[in-house]
């Protein structure tokens, strides 16, 4: 999870996103709209009984700020909460397992602050069915043929892999930005993107409010999406001045067509 503002275990339990699957969270910076949900959570998992570690990736005086209230508030828990530091100035590996990479992208802001690139690692070909079953081939061989081996019958006929396998899916990039004034020096780390979240707090009438809190306009984010050749935009984090967002989303699309508006409990398809 990206985040954790109040409201957060809401939202969770209006989407039916299970919470005993939620093992990594990214705080960006340390504005309580970004955070301040994060206690309630450690709390609630905690009565809930969780046992699983869970880690906060996030600036290293976060750990100070939480950690008398968890000892104050959550006597008894019997999970770890670790904490995982972040260089919010540096662009770098912050998290990887077997599945995906995560480095964080140093953002302008009030406060440090830095966004994530979230990296699917490529992975193996998928095997057909039909020709798996057609050749008989034994589940002790299966692994190797995902690894680009062929396949020699018991008569001798070798099969080829192409003929067992189709290509792997592509692996996909997705970039969150927020929140940050508009600044071109992230463009090489989102370089190509599948899909990129970045604030659009204000319209381009607002820029100089923009420029003065360090935020961008819908504008300005479909700049950066256009100048780093991202197959996907969505917009989000506006001010509450806007009642509709509609202009903001058209202000973005006249630059970057496909463009998109953050809302609540809404699903993308990367």
């Amino acid at each position: 999870m990206i985040d954790c503002g109040e409201g957060t275990q809401f939202q969770l339990r209006r989407q039916n996103i299970h919470l005993n699957r939620l093992n990594h969270i990214f705080i960006s910076h340390l504005h309580g709209d970004h955070f301040f949900g994060l206690i309630g959570l450690i709390s609630t998992f905690g009565m809930l009984g969780r046992t699983a570690e869970l880690c906060i990736h996030a600036m290293p005086v976060i750990e100070k700020l939480l950690i008398e209230q968890i000892n104050f508030c959550c006597q008894g828990m019997v999970y770890n909460v670790r904490f995982c530091p972040i260089n919010p100035n540096k662009h770098e590996l912050i998290f990887e397992d077997r599945t995906i990479s995560v480095h964080s992208i140093p953002l302008k802001h009030r406060v440090p602050c830095c966004g994530f690139l979230f990296s699917e690692k490529p992975t193996q070909p998928h095997l057909i069915k039909e020709m798996i079953d057609f050749y008989h081939i034994p589940i002790a061989e299966l692994q190797h043929i995902k690894s680009g081996a062929g396949f020699i019958t018991p008569d001798g006929e070798i099969i080829a892999n192409a003929r067992l396998t189709t290509p792997a899916d592509t692996p996909k990039k997705y970039a969150y930005c927020s929140d940050t004034a508009y600044d071109e020096k992230i463009i090489p780390f989102i370089e190509g993107a599948d899909c990129l979240y970045h604030e659009a707090t204000f319209a381009k009438t607002d820029e100089a409010r923009a420029r003065l809190t360090c935020h961008s306009t819908a504008e300005q984010a479909a700049t950066i999406a256009r100048m780093a050749n991202v197959k996907q935009l969505i917009i989000g984090h506006f001010s509450a001045r806007y009642e509709q967002h509609e202009s903001l989303l058209n202000e973005a699309k006249a630059i970057f067509p496909n463009t998109l508006l953050a809302k609540d409990g809404k699903d993308f398809l990367i």
